[in-house]
């Protein structure tokens, strides 16, 4: 099979009958190459090991430096998930992932690292070169096609908030209320929320207002996170009533509440539970490697086991 089985849930305690699920970064549809592009170099110019390679300040030459290449390293650094892989993997690359091997079980399970592990291993690939006198291009371009389509259905935005969505056995019509604190740039809870307006719009209501993921956004992106590559400006900025959030909260107007980041503020957390059940809420984890204070809460998703 082309990735691990994610779909399990890891009892915590029987005390708390608290349930964890894996969840990790996507990309949006809209940065997803549609065909293979020319290749022209072995690897990409920019490596996670050397940031002096981080040259680029505008998304479409750094797209392409990847696009470009044969292979592009990435690696374990705070955390094993990172926006990196999947940049890498959207735009056509395929991902020279160090020490991917000894990934825990349960981290980066929608990741197809099978495959990325056969191509790192076809004859004449080693780090930072290829020798095309015995490099097997053709298999190349046949796991790299199966990983473009691999990255589509199962690495998009869209796709990580249906598995959301569908883990918690939500069938909802109405309005989501995706509940954030900080608005500072968090991969996690952006990707997700992203996600969610691709598929539902104007039904979920994000409060406060993520304003750089809308293309509405006037402020200069390359002063947010990461120059705000592959997250800023993706969404058309529909209407949304964001009023009197607390009294809708009171009303039970939304069918689901998310929380985006337990780590970085659970507004309303005492109103939200007095009034929904545990399975009306959703808490996303998306730190990095650490010992998460949070395990005890219900329906859980956890980047980084």
């Amino acid at each position: 099979m082309v990735y691990k089985f994610c779909l399990f849930v890891l009892l915590m305690s029987i005390r708390c009958h608290a349930v964890i699920y894996p969840i990790q970064f996507a990309i949006s549809e809209s940065k997803i190459v549609k065909t293979i592009p020319n290749k022209d170099r072995d690897f990409s110019y920019i490596t996670p090991l050397n940031t002096r390679t981080y040259i680029y300040d505008d998304e479409t030459k750094y797209y392409r430096g990847y696009q470009r290449s044969y292979f592009a390293v990435t690696c374990k650094k705070g955390g094993w998930d990172c926006m990196r892989h999947y940049e890498i993997l959207a735009n056509g690359c395929i991902p020279y992932f160090i020490n991917l091997e000894r990934c825990p079980e349960n981290t980066m399970c929608f990741l197809p690292m099978d495959l990325i592990l056969e191509a790192m291993h076809l004859p004449g690939v080693s780090n930072g070169k290829i020798d095309h006198r015995v490099f097997d291009k053709e298999k190349y371009y046949e796991i790299l096609g199966k990983l473009l389509e691999h990255t589509r259905k199962y690495l998009s935005t869209k796709h990580m908030s249906e598995y959301v969505l569908r883990t918690v056995n939500y069938k909802g019509s109405g309005k989501i209320l995706y509940l954030s604190n900080r608005v500072s740039p968090d991969y996690l809870r952006d990707c997700i929320l992203i996600g969610l307006k691709e598929l539902f719009s104007d039904r979920i209501v994000d409060f406060p207002k993520i304003d750089f993921i809308y293309k509405s956004y006037r402020q200069n992106i390359k002063r947010l996170y990461g120059k705000g590559f592959s997250y800023s400006k993706i969404l058309d900025d529909v209407h949304v009533d964001r009023r009197n959030i607390r009294d809708r909260i009171k009303n039970k107007e939304f069918d689901l509440v998310i929380y985006g980041s337990v780590h970085r503020g659970l507004l309303f957390h005492d109103l939200v539970k007095s009034v929904y059940d545990p399975n009306q809420i959703v808490y996303l984890c998306g730190e990095d490697l650490h010992r998460c204070k949070y395990l005890h809460l219900p329906q859980l998703f956890l980047r980084e086991f």
